[in-house]
Parts: structure tokens; C-alpha cells; sequence
């Protein structure tokens, strides 16, 4: 019997995950695997060369502007931070969709362990990814009834972790390609960054790494390239985003100790919805006396559960043991490589037991 063989593509966050996939009697869902195929042709259809967005002069000036400007930041990812050199994001994509795919995750109701679903060659990752926003809902009510709490939201961008670039590599999207100058910044170098190193079975490792990747090359090129206004607005983001992070990271322990502890469930559930209500509190403190109304993240805590703590962990719990060892490799982003090269092959025990001593130096 012949095996078929394709490419499955599956969010990740800020990330689609690119896999060569034997499925046929396999046991893995041919539905799901079509659209995630489907989906990826439908986009690489749509993609024609920057040079020749560029020079259509039906281009609008401002698009024009901005796809200039990914072009050199694609440049000074090669040059000032060693990220590939290749055929990913020099093509650019309109899609009639506010995300180029949207993530479903979910966890239990006394846990912030995101359920997994395992693929071949992939392994097993928190998330399931759709080009459909119709299927991402189907399957996180399915989730629902099974007793899940569960989160669905958009993404913006994914990286086929450079497998596709002999068909033209990853494009650039209309859903981030007008993002202010330092966030478009960090989101390319984070999507090229997963074409450096990308292991399996370990979404956190992954995550976290093009998150540190992404923070500090941002940070470098706005320091070389951005003006005063693009650093500007920079910090007023970046801001935002820390303050975000240490409100959500602190009570994401408290619900760890929580869950974690000796109390009946039913205790558990009651403590749990006292803590959901505090977060939501502070957030609205914080948003009149810190950020003047800023209103951007309302929904994330209206719909804050077990799964958005789930996926907000991978993408920040080993940065700052990331951190601690790029500066041990004099900031130089080839050492640093290397040296995660060097982590991704060790057991995920090990890998851990590394960054936490880094973690715990910063």
C-alpha cells in the first residue's frame, strides 16, 4: 500500500509548524491534514515576488513602503543577527482574512497543561491549527463538551521551518506586514529564527527561543535602523507587553500553587474563580493608571482561562535562561547558535536543567 505523502501545517502561537507527513493508514485525520495542505497552496498561490509588488505601479505607495522596509530588515536578519539567507518572506501575500490561520488550545479545568495532539516526524505539540476559522470553532466546541476550557485566536504568521523555501519559502502577509516598525521587526526575525533550530516534542523550547530571538534582534535593529518615532512607539508597546507579562506570570503561579495544593476540587474551582476576578481587577487598575484606557488587551483577559495561561508559558519561560547565554557567548548571535544547537540534541530534562541555572543568574 502507497503512502501518501504532504505537508501538514500547524499553528503555533506566532508560528506554523511545517511537517512531512506518511498518513495514510496511520491513524492520523486525512480531513484535518487537506485543509492544512490546502490552506498553505492556497497562500503560496497568492504570493508573487516583493520586486514585483514593487514595481507594479497598481501597487498602493504605502504597501510599496512597507514591503521596501521588510526587505531590508530581511537583509540586516542575514547580517547583523546570522539568520538564513534564503527564499523566505521576499514574496508577499494578500489574504481576505484578518489571520493567516487560527489556533485552537485547550486545557483542564485544574491545570495549565495544554493538551497535546502528536503528528509524525513533529511530535506532540499544545495546539491545533487551522486555515478555517469555521473548523478551529467546530473543534473547540467538541473540546468544550469534553470539559475543557479552551482558547481560539488568530495568528498572524507561521514558519514552515524552511522546508518550503525550494517552492518560494515563506511570504510575507497583508495580516502583519503593516504592523508598527519595531513589532514587524521582531515578528520576522521570530518566524526565521524557527528555521535555525526547532526540536520535537518541545513547543517551550521552541517558542521561547524565537521569542529571545526576536526581543533582541528587535531591540538591534531599532537601535542601527529605527527613528525616533519608530522608537518611540516601540517602547510604548514594549512597555505595555512587560507589564502584561509580569501581572499575567504572577498569577499564572498562583493558579500552578493552586492546582497544585491539597485543597478539595471543589475548593479548587471556588479559589480559582476569587483569582480569575482579582487578575481581571488589577488588569483594569492597571489599564487607567498605567496605560491611559489603552484598551488592546480587553479581550485576552475576558476570555483569560486555563488554556491562554498554557499557551503564554511557552513562549516566555525559558527566555531568560536564553538570555543569560547569549550574553555568555559575547552576544554573539553564531555562538549563540551553536550553543543552542548544542541544548536541542540533549534529553528535555537536560535542556531544562541548563536554562534554569540561567534563568536563575538573570
Amino acid at each position: 500500500m502507497a503512502a501518501l505523502r504532504g505537508v501538514l501545517l500547524m499553528a503555533a502561537g506566532g508560528i506554523v509548524v511545517a511537517v512531512a507527513a506518511a498518513c495514510l493508514f496511520s491513524g492520523c485525520s486525512l480531513g484535518y491534514y487537506a485543509q492544512s495542505v490546502g490552506g498553505h497552496l492556497d497562500l503560496m498561490h497568492r504570493a508573487r515576488p516583493v520586486s514585483e509588488w514593487v514595481a507594479d505601479p497598481a501597487t498602493p505607495g504605502d504597501l510599496r513602503d512597507r514591503l521596501n522596509l521588510t526587505q531590508r530588515m530581511r537583509a540586516f536578519a542575514v547580517s547583523a543577527l546570522d539568520l538564513p539567507d534564503n527564499a523566505s518572506y521576499r514574496s508577499y501575500a494578500g489574504l481576505e482574512r484578518p489571520a493567516a490561520v487560527w489556533n485552537v488550545v485547550a486545557a483542564p479545568a485544574l491545570s495549565l497543561t495544554l493538551k497535546t495532539w502528536c503528528f509524525p516526524v513533529m511530535g506532540c505539540v499544545g495546539y491545533r491549527g487551522f486555515f478555517d476559522r469555521t473548523q478551529a470553532d467546530m473543534l473547540a466546541a467538541q473540546l468544550r463538551a469534553e470539559g475543557y476550557e479552551v482558547s481560539v485566536y488568530g495568528v498572524p504568521a507561521y514558519s514552515t521551518l524552511g522546508w518550503t523555501n525550494w517552492l518560494g519559502g515563506d511570504p510575507l502577509l497583508s495580516t502583519f506586514v503593516k504592523w508598527p516598525e519595531g513589532e514587524l521587526a521582531r515578528l520576522l526575525f521570530h518566524e526565521l529564527s524557527h528555521q535555525v533550530v526547532y526540536v520535537g516534542d518541545d513547543t517551550t523550547f521552541n517558542e521561547s527561543f524565537a521569542t529571545t530571538v526576536e526581543r533582541l534582534g528587535g531591540q538591534r535593529w531599532l537601535q542601527m535602523h529605527g527613528d525616533e518615532r519608530a522608537r518611540s512607539e516601540y517602547a510604548a508597546l514594549d512597555g505595555r507587553r512587560q507589564d502584561f507579562r509580569a501581572l499575567t506570570q504572577a498569577y499564572r503561579r498562583r493558579l500552578e500553587q493552586l492546582y497544585a495544593g491539597q485543597l478539595p476540587d471543589a475548593d479548587k474551582r471556588t479559589r480559582k474563580a476569587e483569582l480569575m476576578a482579582q487578575l481581571r481587577l488589577d488588569y483594569q487598575s492597571m489599564k487607567t493608571s498605567r496605560w491611559n484606557g489603552f484598551a488592546g488587551y480587553d479581550g485576552w483577559f475576558e476570555r483569560a482561562n486555563n488554556a491562554a495561561f498554557g499557551v503564554q508559558a511557552a513562549y516566555d519561560e525559558l527566555v531568560p535562561g536564553f538570555e543569560r547565554m547569549f550574553a555568555a557567548q559575547g552576544q554573539d548571535f553564531a555562538r549563540f547558535y551553536a550553543e543552542v544547537r548544542r541544548l536541542a540534541v540533549l534529553p528535555k530534562a537536560a535542556r531544562r536543567a541548563e536554562l534554569a541555572v540561567g534563568a536563575a543568574a538573570q
